[in-house]
């Protein structure tokens, strides 16, 4: 897996990359009450604004990690919110994306460097 300072994973899955949220921003997120997802066949530039979540807590955004297109969102936290309390780096993926250049990957955080960033 890899990570970005937003406390976002992506894990490569041939040549599709899956994204979702750290167990790290779950956990100060609160209970997450609320998920809104973008379109497949949509578009991306790295940083665009493209998930809502809402907690009880707090509302924040999901920006891309990378360039390219969505190919699949996870209806299942949309219908289950609370999934991404329970499971948040398995079940709880956001969306699947096809990336404009792979290697853009490696400039990514590993384990090691992200536990370092929320010590």
């Amino acid at each position: 897996m890899k990570y970005t300072e937003d406390h976002e994973w992506l894990k490569t899955e041939g040549d599709v990359v899956v994204v979702g949220i750290t167990a790290h921003a779950s956990e100060q997120l609160g209970d997450v009450v609320f998920v809104e997802l973008p379109e497949p066949g949509k578009a991306v530039s790295t940083g665009d604004e493209i998930c809502v979540i809402e907690s009880v807590k707090a509302a924040s955004d999901i920006r891309a990690p990378l360039d390219g297109e969505i190919v699949a969102v996870n209806d299942a936290i949309v219908d289950n919110p609370g999934l991404v309390n329970e499971d948040p780096t398995g079940t709880a993926w956001f969306f699947k994306m096809k990336v404009a250049d792979m290697s853009k990957l490696d400039g990514l955080m590993d384990e090691a460097a992200y536990n370092d960033l929320i010590g």
